[in-house]
């Protein structure tokens, strides 16, 4: 077994971002838990009411149990 050896800030680059990058996707999935459901019905209200939300900038989260 080969083990390879790495400058010190750069272990600390790699372990900062993936200790991002799974916050983000746990502050994701506590968002997901906490959103209120809104039924079919209350969507059309809305929609009709303040029109279909923007699509410039729209991201889609699935939670899976």
């Amino acid at each position: 077994m080969q083990v390879e050896t790495i400058d010190e800030t750069r272990l600390k680059s790699i372990v900062k971002d993936a200790v991002r990058d799974a916050l983000e996707e746990e502050i994701a999935r506590t968002r997901l838990l906490f959103a209120p459901y809104i039924s079919d019905e209350e969507q059309r209200g809305i929609e009709e009411n303040y029109r279909e939300p923007s699509t410039e900038v729209a991201r889609t989260l699935i939670l899976e149990g």
